[in-house]
């Protein structure tokens, strides 16, 4: 089984390695398609190596070589085939095959065509080491990796100046949040002595619940900046600015996950500090109503898709600080599916509405990508959590488990999120395919995407459709390292009313969105009173956090670098440095005459510095043979 690991973990490098050839000629087809071949194989691999531990076969443990040995420090380049790794390998490699195939028709006219394959296949090998590594330093290699292909993949596009904003802040605030992550892992090693996940895992129980809160809070400072959790969360609307297909693969089941998998990964730390389980758990669940508060009013199609996601991470998050770790992992297994479709469905009306992102500037669109409208349709019924789709049985599992916990507060806010989550889920369905064909005032002529496009798009879809029954399998697979247990509420009849309660409040906010929206006939000019209410402009302007950051941490930082720029490194260190640099200059100008190749002069100079030497040598045998007369004159002058 191990060379299936070695396929897996490496198909993709070659993948970007092979694509990186070819970035500065035209575009080159057989650049997409062999870069998805092999990520493709990545993918057989993967799911050969699920098989194997399907079927109990015992973790696979590699040690490739030794990266760090010095003193008591010892890190391998270790990788590990648990039931937690190969569930993200499964993840990662599924989406990333659909996205590849999916990107050479959406990127067919672009010029960075080649180059777009080589950042991609780069990003998937970096989640890979982070998902594979069996310790902490390997998975901050990758964790740095994927910020680092974020980067390029937001900011592709680099001749508009707001995509290479939306990458420069993308990339810093998760900078911010990285040096509280290796805080954490600094006192990983520092009171363990190890990084290995294990054996750090085995020493853990036997520390004081101080240090283990102190870990466990850096380490989930790391997670909140790359799973983008408050207040760190403002890149993930404005990085959708890169290409949907980069959307679909970083913002739905790759990069912003990987916070939720550290998290579940550290399930024995988290274990040990439960209190600070309840914080991410609280957290979790009022960034999920607040991203789904943000995605009623936007106008944005894939900054609603983005709030979603954002909120579905706030539901992730609150499982795995309730400790149900494994409904967690199994919530961002169902949501990659369901939501890389509704991104990549945004993508083919991009490309048919001439990139117009604007909801209300379409309507009526399922007459002419009726497939687009299917997909997109089961896709938003599984993010609403309506049976039997996927969304029903991750996120009903997560609301058992706040109830069973009695944690009333948590299961109120994240049952009423699901309700506005079908509202602004099926708004935008609404406003897109239904209605009115407004687009028309535009003379646009939409159109369905390439059939193989679609078909790329259909594994995605059927998984959308039915990963619910994976449910049992699932929790069967990962109950030995994660501790799964059912959660049982006391009365049947309260379970079936939950149930029952909770579909028929999400299918009322479905209706209610079909209601208002479906025969919609005008584009907003900002004019009604809605528009200009309190509560829509707070929503729409994403409670003015952005604007705070921009006046009260940008603007500062900004003129605090200008002052320090014009007053102290101009006039200061500049100054001092030319001021050094002038005096040498000037200097040699002055004595450059001595070099001047005639002769007399230089023997004139010579006799000059003979003479010179002389009398410094006479200077010096005088002070040496009368140094104690010297002393006495000096002290009689009290020197």
């Amino acid at each position: 089984m191990e060379k299936y690991l070695y396929i897996a973990l490496f198909a993709p490098l070659v993948s970007s390695l092979f694509s990186a050839l070819f970035t500065a000629t035209p575009k080159k087809l057989f650049t997409g398609i062999i870069a998805s071949t092999l990520i493709f194989v990545s993918f057989i691999a993967s799911t050969i190596l699920l098989a194997y531990i399907l079927k109990g076969g015992e973790p696979i443990h590699v040690e490739m070589m030794t990266w760090m040995a010095t003193g008591d420090l010892y890190i391998p380049f270790g990788f590990v085939v648990d039931q937690i790794s190969v569930t993200m390998m499964m993840v990662v490699t599924l989406v990333s095959t659909i996205v590849h195939i999916y990107s050479i028709g959406y990127m067919d006219h672009d010029k960075g065509f080649n180059r777009f394959f080589a950042w991609l296949s780069a990003f998937v090998f970096s989640m890979m080491i982070l998902v594979m590594s069996d310790n902490y330093a390997g998975l901050f290699i990758g964790w740095e990796g994927v910020g680092l292909c974020s980067w390029g993949l937001i900011g592709f596009w680099y001749h508009k100046e707001i995509a290479t904003w939306a990458a420069n802040e993308a990339f810093i605030m998760n900078r911010i949040a990285d040096l509280g992550m290796l805080i954490g892992i600094f006192l990983v090693y520092w009171n363990t002595g190890t990084l290995q996940y294990d054996e750090a895992f085995a020493v853990m129980p036997s520390l004081d619940t101080a240090t283990l809160t102190w870990m466990g809070i850096f380490l989930f400072i790391g997670a909140m900046g790359k799973s983008a959790q408050f207040p760190l969360h403002t890149w993930l609307a404005d990085a959708m600015e890169g290409p949907t297909p980069v959307s679909a693969l970083i913002h739905a089941a790759t990069m912003v996950t990987a916070g939720v998998y550290l998290v579940v990964r550290s399930n024995e730390l988290y274990s040990l500090i439960p209190h600070v389980g309840l914080f991410i758990a609280s957290l979790g669940a009022f960034v999920a109503l607040f991203a789904a508060s943000m995605a009623l009013v936007n106008r944005d199609m894939k900054r609603i898709i983005a709030y979603s996601t954002l909120s579905q991470l706030g539901y992730m998050f609150a499982a795995a600080g309730l400790g149900a770790y494994w409904v967690a992992l199994f919530h961002l297994m169902a949501h990659a599916f369901f939501k890389a479709l509704l991104f990549l469905g945004a993508g083919n009306v991009m490309h048919a509405m001439h990139d117009e992102l604007d909801p209300f500037k379409m309507g009526g669109l399922k007459k002419v990508m009726k497939w687009t409208w299917i997909m997109m349709t089961i896709a938003s019924l599984a993010l609403a959590g309506i049976f039997p789709f996927a969304g029903f049985f991750s996120k009903d599992t997560i609301l058992e488990a706040a109830f069973a916990e009695h944690h009333f507060v948590i299961y109120g806010v994240l049952l009423f999120t699901a309700g506005l989550t079908a509202f602004y889920s099926f708004r935008l369905v609404a406003l897109i395919f239904h209605g009115e064909e407004r687009y028309k005032i535009f003379g646009i002529h939409p159109h369905e995407a390439y059939r193989f496009m679609l078909i790329a798009m259909s594994p995605l879809l059927i998984l959308a459709m039915i990963a619910g029954i994976f449910q049992e399998p699932f929790f069967g697979m990962v109950e030995e390292i994660l501790s799964a247990h059912e959660y049982h509420i006391h009365s049947h009849t309260t379970l079936w009313i939950m149930l029952v309660g909770t579909q028929l409040f999400v299918g009322l906010a479905i209706l209610y969105a079909y209601k208002k929206y479906a025969s919609w006939s005008r584009v907003p000019d900002g004019t009604s009173p809605i528009e200009n209410s309190f509560i829509y402009k707070l929503l729409f302007n994403q409670y003015y956090i952005p604007y705070f950051y921009e006046e009260y941490i940008v603007k500062p930082y900004r003129e605090a670098s200008e002052l320090f720029w014009t007053k102290v490194d101009m006039k200061i260190v500049d100054a001092t440095v030319d001021g050094i640099a002038g005096i040498v200059y000037g200097t040699g100008k002055k004595t450059r005459k001595m070099q001047s190749g005639n002769l007399s002069t230089m023997l004139k100079w010579m006799v000059a510095g003979l003479v010179g030497l002389l009398s410094l040598a006479v200077v010096f045998g005088l002070a040496a043979r009368y140094s104690d007369k010297i002393v006495i004159f000096l002290s009689a002058l009290g020197v």
